[in-house]
């Protein structure tokens, strides 16, 4: 069967998130916009109203660095008030957001920084020497690179920092004229493969983002959005941020995930919503979901729980938490559960206002029930991505008959609910056989002394490749054998989908927002090299 192309969709008219924003502010100026809880205890909040007008100021610092339309700013900051008015001053000039994780090392860092050429470089003062050493490292590669450094405290309250003594009297940049498919960010991708990519976000992406999840979500102005996931990623930025300013809700900004405060946090910001993934959710569980049950209204989250931590989050939540699926080309979720009876082992239905299928290799769709490919439909600048950063022929490698290719295996029922059945990366081939290391995945992590596992391939001389399992006990002082283990996987899973090896760890190796970096598992098992007890 030859491909098809997307049914084009009655997209939303495209406007510009600085417009969102405006709007926002226009309508209620003097409605709670941010609340936020430093580590050391203070707590700041700012209308609306309030924190626009203290966009003017960093925009007149921006402005007087160098930043105009189309120009990168890069970040290199935690959760912070400073982050949140850096992004949205620089959307406000049309220039364009770099994001990087604020806890990365120099080299990391460098590649962001030279392959985006920013006017202006912000980074927390206690971390400058390596944020400094990654921009020498890039001036390298990139002759007559001139960035400003800007070393600040990300955790302060009153921005003096990021708008800068010597700059109050520079005068406040007028408003340029921004189109919605100018680019406002570049996403680097979370490297759990490798070289990351850079994604080009437009005006109207996180416009188009903002509308999707509100809308989905039910929130509204009186919602309260509790964020601990770190702001340089999408989940934050899109499914919090930019929806809580489309509605003109309000954000409760944590500087960090803490597994034994989230509670106290959700309850002393009185949240009513959060966003998370399955991994900080089973840290809850295990390392000290402390305090009352909450009262949530809402609660996203992504990648699979099991049956009896769903149960033990939704008592302790106050709600049905809600599995979604997105990427960071997607923006919105594209795949959302329903508030009524929502699916937790499922990632969800195709979500309102977006548009996905399930293929074959061929782009010809596959009958209900079987796996395939998970293609998400659109408009590029507008409802996806518009490409990758000087990148076009992965750009257009990333699409088939104008559908994204996600890279990821999913089935889908007769209700339309899709269950993740892996990357394509993730189906092995032993001894001509298609094992699926999410099955074995989840057969591990039944144990009931398991709290999480991952699984990955070793080349094999005989069988070509094997699966290799890496787990880690619910109780570290009481873990499961490998034995043990061993039988309870030859109870439930055939030959070729038995893991050749397992191996004991005290936690798994992870991106800052809790996914797995399975590349430095199979660099691991293929050397050969224990990594556990």
């Amino acid at each position: 069967m030859t491909g098809r192309k997307p049914t084009p969709g009655h997209w939303p008219e495209a406007v510009t998130f600085a417009e969102v924003w405006d709007r926002a502010v226009a309508r209620a100026p003097g409605a709670l916009f941010l609340r936020y809880a430093a580590p050391d205890g203070t707590v700041a909040e700012w209308s609306y109203g309030a924190f626009d007008r203290l966009l003017d100021g960093v925009a007149a610092r921006l402005g007087a660095g160098g930043v105009r339309p189309g120009r990168a700013v890069h970040l290199a900051l935690a959760n912070g008030p400073a982050f949140v008015a850096l992004w949205l001053a620089a959307a406000r000039l049309g220039a364009v957001m770099v994001p990087s994780d604020p806890f990365g090392r120099a080299p990391e860092l460098a590649g962001h920084i030279s392959r985006t050429n920013p006017a202006l470089g912000f980074c927390a003062a206690d971390r400058a020497g390596e944020y400094r050493k990654a921009v020498a490292e890039a001036a390298e590669s990139v002759p007559g690179l001139a960035m400003e450094v800007v070393a600040v405290n990300e955790h302060a309250p009153n921005l003096d920092g990021v708008t800068g003594e010597s700059r109050r009297s520079a005068p406040v940049p007028g408003r340029p004229e921004i189109e919605p498919r100018d680019t406002a960010a570049v996403m680097f991708t979370s490297g759990t493969t490798g070289r990351p990519k850079g994604a080009e976000i437009t005006q109207a992406n996180y416009a188009f983002c903002g509308k999707v999840m509100a809308e989905r979500a039910g929130f509204d102005a009186g919602a309260r959005l509790l964020v601990v996931l770190p702001l340089f990623h999408g989940n934050a930025q899109y499914y919090s941020f930019a929806a809580a300013i489309w509605c003109g809700a309000a954000v409760v900004l944590q500087p960090r995930f803490s597994a034994s405060r989230f509670c106290a946090q959700a309850a002393a910001g009185e949240a009513t919503a959060a966003s998370l993934f399955a991994a900080p959710m089973r840290m809850i569980l295990a390392r000290g979901a402390a305090g009352p049950n909450l009262s949530l209204d809402h609660c996203w989250y992504a990648q699979n729980v099991n049956d009896d931590q769903y149960a033990q989050l939704a008592e302790l939540f106050g709600c049905l938490p809600r599995q979604l699926y997105g990427m960071t080309e997607t923006l919105p979720a594209v795949l959302t559960n329903p508030r009524t009876d929502p699916v937790p082992s499922s990632m969800g239905q195709q979500t309102p206002g977006c548009l996905v299928d399930v293929t074959d290799a061929s782009g010809g769709p596959v009958p209900g029930g079987e796996v395939g490919e998970l293609v998400v439909g659109g408009e590029r600048g507008i409802t996806l991505f518009s490409g990758y950063l000087d990148d076009p022929e992965t750009t257009e490698a990333s699409f088939r008959y104008g559908w994204l290719l996600t890279g990821d295996r999913a089935r889908r029922d007769a209700a339309g609910h899709h269950y993740f059945d892996g990357r394509r990366s993730e189906v092995l081939k032993v001894s001509g056989e298609n094992v699926s290391v999410v099955a074995v995945e989840a057969v591990l992590a039944a144990h009931p002394g398991v709290l999480e596992a991952a699984v990955v391939g070793r080349p094999d001389p005989v069988r070509d490749e094997v699966p290799v399992g890496f787990v880690v006990a619910r109780d570290p002082a009481r873990s499961p054998s490998t034995a043990e283990l061993t039988a309870w996987c030859s109870e439930r899973l055939g030959p070729a989908a038995m893991p050749r090896e397992l191996r004991l760890l005290d936690e798994l190796p992870r991106t800052s927002v809790g996914k797995i970096r399975k590349f430095l598992l199979a660099g691991r098992a293929a050397g050969g090299v224990s990594t556990g007890r």
